[in-house]
């Protein structure tokens, strides 16, 4: 339980860096940040796997470059889910996604066991 919270707290972290790093992002409250932090979360883990698998072939022909399409979708959906939470274009949807994997790469690790030799 612990670890869920602190993955939901890294995002909305991770959230609030790329609202106030990419221009076309914007939230009235970091309450809202918050909530749309978590169904991100929630649609990354139901929708984006769906999306994913029905998007296969197009991922490998663009060598995962459509990925990036995939999480401004995400995104957008968000925006549309959440109400103190936009994205002005799906063109810095797209541009949020890859900051927000850049962020997801570091903060990946941290809330991990580390394995046992």
């Amino acid at each position: 339980m612990l670890h869920l919270l602190l993955r939901w707290l890294l995002n909305t972290i991770a959230l609030f860096v790329v609202a106030n790093l990419v221009p076309g992002f914007h939230y009235e409250s970091l309450t809202y940040l918050a909530i749309a932090a978590l169904i991100l979360g929630l649609l990354n883990a139901i929708v984006r796997p769906i999306l994913f698998l029905l998007t296969l072939p197009l991922t490998v022909v663009t060598l995962g470059l459509f990925l990036i399409v995939l999480n401004g979708i995400m995104l957008e959906l968000t925006a549309w889910l959440v109400s103190g939470f936009k994205v002005d274009s799906f063109g810095w949807a797209c541009v949020g996604a890859i900051v927000l994997g850049l962020i997801s790469l570091v903060t990946h690790r941290i809330g991990r066991d580390e394995p046992r030799e």
